[in-house]
């Protein structure tokens, strides 16, 4: 099983990035997946999850309204597109899923 997250960088605050991660090595499509991230000095907290057929979705509530999770179950991808992106949102994203993890990918809201 593999998770690779992609997509992260710096960006300044109010403004946009697109997060991937790739699955392989289990049958995607009947996972959830979750976004979780982890800034400098906290603990690892859940942002997203999208249920296996990609209709249910959830956030967490300081994301809401930014954040939307999708995925694409024919190229075992799940994506987070976060918008009106603000400095506390810096952090490393992980993808989650089948209790695998990615190696996570850096997001840095700074001007």
């Amino acid at each position: 099983v593999q998770l690779v997250e992609s997509g992260g960088g710096l960006v300044q605050p109010g403004g946009s990035l697109r997060l991937s991660c790739a699955a392989s090595g289990f049958t995607f499509s009947n996972y959830d997946m979750r976004w979780y991230r982890q800034a400098p000095g906290k603990e690892r907290e859940w942002v997203a999850l999208i249920g296996s057929s990609g209709r249910y979705t959830n956030y967490a509530s300081s994301v809401k309204g930014r954040f939307t999770v999708s995925r694409d179950n024919e190229k075992n991808t799940v994506y987070l597109q976060m918008n009106s992106l603000k400095p506390g949102d810096t952090g490393v994203y992980y993808c989650e899923g089948h209790d695998y993890w990615g190696q996570g990918t850096q997001v840095t809201v700074s001007s």
